[in-house]
């Protein structure tokens, strides 16, 4: 067994009260993502989306690409594993990992595809090879090896030469639309700041967790 205990760090970057709070959640969640940004060392909208299948909980890094008062917008292959459990299941949650601010976003809630209009309008502004991937990756489809998924590309690349590439009908967009938002802030001792935005009918309440 490899012995990890000894991997401690020590929160201290700052605190969270509750009258520092936002009184929407997602006006909170657009105040600490505008301070992440600049001190983000990677991909600042990378979240970890979470869904539930016939065998348990799954979970993968998406990015999102949209937010705004009523949810969070990321987009996928509707034939992929996340697609089919969500079908299936419209419950799913969100994780948002800020490291470099000691700081987490959990969310939860419920899915619902956005608009054939809107998805067709991001996907038109994606770039051509990103297009072209969509048609090719028959996403979480078993495949021979790369030389399959390579060749697959090639192909659509010609067939695609100087045309408008158009939406794959199993290619779009999803709204998370939450019902619950935790903010979590590291601090000193493991005495964290958990504060719970949760929704009484059509409004937000906040309550603090112990850490």
């Amino acid at each position: 067994m490899r012995d990890l205990s000894d991997q401690r760090k020590n929160y201290e970057w700052g605190q969270l009260m509750e009258a520092e709070l936002k009184s929407h959640p997602m006006d909170q969640f657009d105040h600490w993502f505008e301070e992440y940004r600049p001190v983000c060392s990677g991909e600042a909208n990378a979240m970890m989306l979470s869904t539930l299948g016939e065998k348990g909980a799954t979970a993968r890094v998406v990015l999102l690409k949209m937010y705004d008062p009523s949810g969070f917008v990321f987009f996928s292959n509707y034939e992929s594993r996340k697609g089919e459990e969500l079908l299936n299941d419209d419950r799913a949650g969100l994780l948002f990992f800020w490291q470099e601010l000691q700081r987490q976003v959990r969310v939860q809630g419920r899915v619902e595809r956005i608009s054939e209009q809107e998805s067709a309008a991001y996907f038109s502004s994606r770039p051509r090879a990103s297009q072209l991937g969509a048609w090719a990756s028959h996403q979480s489809e078993v495949i021979l090896d790369r030389e399959q998924l390579e060749s697959r590309f090639e192909k659509l690349q010609k067939e695609f030469e100087g045309k408008e590439i158009q939406k794959p009908k199993n290619w779009g967009g999803y709204r998370l639309k939450p019902e619950q938002m935790e903010f979590w802030q590291g601090r000193s001792s493991r005495l964290h700041d958990r504060l719970e935005y949760y929704r009484v009918e059509d409004t937000w309440k906040v309550r603090r967790l112990a850490p």
